[in-house]
């Protein structure tokens, strides 16, 4: 049965900024930088969150803290999310980012990471309610432009507080609220549950985004109708394709699905992707960051069975120059992949 959602009325509005569609990419840190974040724009994501940047701008020198907050060339709106613990550190960070020319301030309550959460800082903030709603109140207070949300739905199944939290957000001013479905301690186990999101939409005026397992077309279109949120986010399932975006804003539009990306389509988004990374990061961390992500690619590439895909990750990691992997690439992307690579003498040798 088809599920049909209206994709061209009711476009949320968050600030200035209107989306053009209702599929966001969600932020990963290690994964949503500017290389991925351009691919997804280019491939129909409606816009896009950077990766998490500390609040704590003594940490802004580090090599990790500079890329992530470089936005150059990047389409508005630049979406900057920032994490940590303490409101006044999050008000300065959210006043520093936007002169550095952020034009949407995101702060992040919903990373269940263990380095983030000891810090009190990511979804562990969901523990104290009067903490979260100083922070809010300070990071709208201190700048001029919108200033959104990411939570969970709460700490454990026990605190289920999204709607307290989210209740707490509206009052402060954050102008739109994404939820992942999940609890802080199921990080990304299990399945993700909607009926609090859907709560939560039916007792907030702002734009509230769904997350958390959209991973088709399908799915994208089941949760916005039970949900009835304004728009999905996409995590995990943008990694090894990025052609999820623009899938899913086909489905919305039409009520079918798009056909697949061509074996020299994907040929070409994944050596631009590669490129970019190599440009971006240099040589060497290019060369390493490219790894995890033609991972991923293989991941979603149905020519392949899973032992032959582990085998592929395993001749790419072994790959020490941008030619070599540029070549390998070349030879999978090729009809005959599995003969040239696969085979006894190939790189795997």
């Amino acid at each position: 049965m088809t599920i049909n959602v209206p994709a061209t009325s009711g476009l949320p509005t968050i600030g200035p900024y209107q989306l053009p569609n209702r599929v966001i990419l969600a932020p990963m840190a290690g994964v949503t930088d500017r290389p991925f974040r351009q691919l997804c724009r280019q491939l129909g994501a409606g816009w896009v969150v950077g990766e998490m940047v500390t609040a704590d701008p003594s940490l802004w020198h580090t090599r990790k803290s500079q890329l992530r907050m470089d936005h150059r060339g990047e389409p508005d709106p630049r979406v900057v999310q920032i994490a940590g613990g303490d409101a006044a550190m999050l008000a300065q960070a959210a006043r520093l980012n936007a002169e550095l020319g952020a034009q949407i301030i995101d702060i992040n309550m919903g990373c269940p990471a263990k380095k983030v959460c000891n810090k009190a800082a990511g979804s562990a903030l969901l523990r104290d309610e009067a903490l979260v709603a100083e922070i809010l109140e300070a990071v709208v207070a201190a700048v001029d432009i919108p200033v959104t949300l990411k939570i969970r739905t709460g700490w454990c199944a026990e605190t289920n507080n999204g709607l307290r939290i989210a209740q707490l957000a509206e009052s402060a001013g954050i102008q739109s609220l994404a939820v992942h479905g999940r609890h802080r301690e199921q990080r990304y186990t299990g399945q993700a549950e909607y009926d609090t999101i859907a709560e939560i939409k039916s007792r907030l005026s702002i734009p509230v985004i769904a997350n958390g397992d959209i991973i088709s077309p399908e799915k994208a279109a089941e949760v916005l109708v039970y949900t009835g949120a304004d728009a999905v986010m996409v995590g995990r399932g943008a990694q090894g394709n990025p052609w999820i975006f623009q899938q899913i804003s086909h489905y919305l539009q039409y009520g079918e699905r798009m056909a697949l990306p061509t074996l020299i389509e994907r040929h070409h988004v994944l050596k631009e992707h590669v490129a970019a990374l190599h440009e971006f990061y240099g040589d060497t961390m290019g060369v390493r960051i490219a790894r995890k992500h033609v991972g991923w690619y293989l991941n979603d590439d149905p020519r392949f069975t899973q032992p032959q895909q582990r085998a592929l990750k395993q001749q790419f990691n072994a790959l020490a120059l941008p030619e070599m992997q540029f070549d390998w690439i070349n030879d999978a992307m090729a009809p005959d992949a599995a003969t040239r690579l696969l085979a006894k003498g190939s790189h795997a040798a």
